[in-house]
This record gives structure tokens, C-alpha cells and sequence, in this order.
């Protein structure tokens, strides 16, 4: 029996471990990898008392810390994944990916989440063809071509921000009538002479050969049919959380993230709490991550010792 189970590694679970171990709390860490999605950007200038790090040079950062925590408090599960939780009136139990139950007095949970995909034609059959999750890993290969960001919120123009530094142009199509990115973003974006942005645009279909060489896209008021010639196109439409393994012992909401108390991130049920891009926070940023983590320890540690 353990006094805590961490799901992630991301800066949210990585946070969490390092508190638990200072706290002497006995400890089960459970992740698939580490750093969450930051992994695969190569350049973070947001994180917190390090103005530049890459995506895997955070992860290793984070890794690092908890090792050198563990010792005698933490135990790390890594590559695994959680793929079921049961609750009991006195604990809560996590099943892994290998079959093994895992129990402790507490959970928290901070799995992150994963992008979500274009589902219209042609975006399968072009995946890694030219359409592209990441433009961390593949903008530089379209250097000084035309490019298309799918996408109207700060990920999406701050991919369009990083490709229009070496790109010849960059078209970011969004289908809602204003930007969700932030105002100050947005200006500072579309200031860029190879930026230009479009209203309303539903994504019909990705069109290619051997790669990609166009998306159509319909004006959703006019019903207007563009095809706008790319040699690739960058996918930043949202996040899917990871949840799926709660089931229904956890109140949701409805695009299934997990609905905490913002005091202390604890969820519907007294012994789990979550933290990260998986709750119904507001913003989702790895410094608020670590952040909700670290307040959720507390509460954590005041359930168990204090309460």
C-alpha cells in the first residue's frame, strides 16, 4: 500500500514526485514518458528561471530532479501507462499497461493529454506526407516554401510565428469567427509581412500526390470554396485528455477533463486529485501545471497526516 500514486511525467507529475518524496510519502510515479508534449519542442522560453531549453532537455531536467529524489520514497514506473482505476472507501487502486494493480490511499492524476487529429479526407493518407502535428520536428524541412497552420489558438499562432521565420508564407486557416489566441499574440503575429490569417474556414480535404500540395477549405458563411496551394500543412487544433482509463469514477466534463476544486485540485471523489492538462483548469501551461501539482501535494499531504 502506497501513500500516493502519480500518473504522468510531465512537468505536472514531475513536480508532484519531488513534493511526495520531500514529504517522505511512499510514492509509485507511472509514465510513459517524460516532459509530456514539450517534448517535442525545441525551444521553450516560458519555462520559468530558464529562458531556453529544448523539449528533451526539459525532460531529462525533469527526470533528473525525481531520481535524485526517489531514493527510499519514490518508485518510478517508466514506460507505463495507467489503464484503469477502481475506487474503495478506504483506497484507490491503479491497473498499468502490464497487468499489475497498484494501490495507495491517494491518486493524483496528471496524465496531460494528446493533440487531436483532422479527420477530413486526405489527412490520413498525408500524415507525416506533409500534414503534420509537429512543427517543432518538421518546419524547417519546408524552408522557404508556402505553408498552411490549421488553427486559431495560441498554439496555432505560435506555430505560425516559428514557421514564418524561415517559411516563405504562412496561411492559417480558423474555423470560429475570432482568434482564441491572445489578442497581444495575435497582433504580433499577423504584424509579420508572410503571415495572413482567414475567418471561418472549414477544412474539407487535404490534397496531394506523393505529399501534400494543397488543402480546400469552404467559407463557413458564404460557402465559398478555396483551394490554397501548400507544400505542407500543421495541424494545431486542440487536446484529447488522457482519461479514458478513469471511466465514469470521476466527475468530467464534457470533453472528458477531469473537474477539480481550484483550491486544492482535488476531483469528485476525497482521495483524487489532478493536475495539468487533464483538469478543467482554465489555461494550460507547464509552469501552471507544475504549479497545481505542487498544490495539490499539499492538500494531498494534509489529507493523509492531518485530516
Amino acid at each position: 500500500m502506497y501513500d500516493l500514486i502519480i500518473v504522468g511525467g510531465g512537468p505536472a507529475g514531475s513536480a508532484a514526485a519531488v513534493y511526495a518524496a520531500r514529504k517522505h510519502l511512499k510514492t509509485l510515479l507511472i509514465t510513459s514518458e517524460w516532459g509530456g508534449q514539450s517534448v517535442v519542442s525545441e525551444d521553450i522560453q516560458n519555462w520559468i528561471g530558464t529562458p531556453h531549453i529544448s523539449g528533451t532537455g526539459l525532460a531529462a531536467q525533469l527526470e533528473g530532479h525525481v531520481e535524485e529524489y526517489a531514493t527510499g520514497f519514490v518508485t518510478i514506473h517508466s514506460p507505463r501507462i495507467a489503464s484503469a482505476l477502481a475506487v474503495a472507501p478506504g483506497s484507490i487502486s491503479v491497473t498499468d499497461d502490464k497487468g499489475e494493480r497498484h494501490e495507495a490511499l491517494t491518486l493524483l492524476i496528471a496524465a496531460g493529454s494528446t493533440r487531436r487529429k483532422l479527420e477530413v479526407p486526405g489527412a490520413l493518407e498525408y500524415e507525416n506526407k506533409g500534414l503534420t502535428y509537429c512543427a517543432s520536428c518538421d518546419g524547417p524541412l519546408f524552408s522557404g516554401q508556402d505553408v498552411v497552420v490549421v488553427g486559431g489558438g495560441n498554439a496555432g499562432f505560435e506555430t505560425a510565428a516559428q514557421l514564418a521565420a524561415y517559411c516563405k508564407s504562412v496561411t492559417l486557416l480558423d474555423r470560429n469567427e475570432s482568434f482564441r489566441a491572445d489578442p497581444v499574440t495575435v497582433e504580433k503575429v499577423l504584424a509579420k509581412p508572410n503571415v495572413k490569417a482567414r475567418h471561418f474556414a472549414q477544412i474539407e480535404e487535404i490534397l496531394g500526390e506523393q505529399f501534400v500540395t494543397g488543402i480546400r477549405w469552404k467559407h463557413q458563411e458564404s460557402g465559398e470554396e478555396t483551394l490554397t496551394p501548400t507544400a505542407a500543412v500543421f495541424v494545431e487544433i486542440g487536446l484529447i485528455p488522457n482519461t479514458a482509463w478513469v471511466g465514469s469514477e470521476l466527475a468530467l466534463d464534457p470533453i472528458k477533463r477531469i473537474i477539480v476544486d481550484p483550491k486544492s485540485q482535488r476531483s469528485s471523489h476525497a482521495r483524487v486529485w489532478a493536475a495539468g492538462d487533464c483538469t478543467d483548469g482554465l489555461y494550460h501551461q507547464n509552469n501552471i501545471a507544475a504549479g497545481d501539482a505542487v498544490k495539490a501535494l499539499e492538500d494531498i499531504y494534509l489529507a493523509i497526516h492531518a485530516r
